[in-house]
């Protein structure tokens, strides 16, 4: 691998690891010698900081990261917030019915209801700080279960659970080990790819 991609290998694997990485395992991965990674770590190291980059490289013992500098960290933040403060779609608001109304629910449970895969829209949630992780359920397989935070209340204006809109009053009320018996018997891989948060 000539000198330019190769060290740019190294970066992709750098960028790509959100934890801390030793030059072992990066050597590892672009089968070659360890000094040389490290040679490679070192030079990037110094190039960024003489070229004033926007991120740097830290070096954590025998560990290597790829980070933004300190002193961009006030925008960093300003993006983030925005990004947390972007409007529900569609998807992310019925997955966030669906546990208001019906937890402690599983993922399971919430993929039951919707027909598709709904891993990722829970995960931006929990991200968001609307839904939060409610411990494991008490039945077959130890499910873990999901329920809606003090931010979901404050963000749509509710004192209190008890203050959602009421459903229809034909529809009776499903205990959670019901709905697991319901989910138990969907298959999980024919569920289709999840709708776009």
């Amino acid at each position: 691998m000539e000198k330019k991609r190769y060290r740019g290998a190294v970066e992709a694997v750098l960028f790509a690891c959100a934890e801390p990485i030793t030059a072992q395992q990066i050597a590892q991965v672009l089968e070659t010698d360890v000094f040389e990674i490290q040679q490679t770590l070192v030079t990037l190291k110094a190039e960024y900081n003489r070229q004033a980059r926007g991120i740097c490289l830290l070096q954590l013992e025998d560990r290597w990261q790829m980070a933004a500098r300190n002193e961009f960290l006030p925008m960093i933040q300003a993006v983030m917030a925005t990004k947390r403060n972007t409007p529900l779609s569609p998807a992310a608001l019925e997955v966030l019915a669906i546990i208001a109304y019906n937890q402690p629910v599983s993922r399971a449970f919430v993929e039951q209801v919707r027909g598709v895969d709904s891993s990722s829209t829970i995960q931006k949630l929990v991200q968001k700080g609307l839904v939060e992780e409610a411990g494991r359920l008490d039945l077959p397989g130890r499910p873990l279960s999901f329920r809606t935070t003090d931010v979901f209340l404050h963000t749509f204006g509710l004192s209190g659970l008890e203050d959602l809109p009421p459903l229809h009053e034909h529809q009776g009320e499903i205990s959670t080990q019901e709905k697991t018996e319901q989910v138990s018997l969907f298959e999980e891989d024919e569920l289709p790819p999840e709708d776009e948060i």
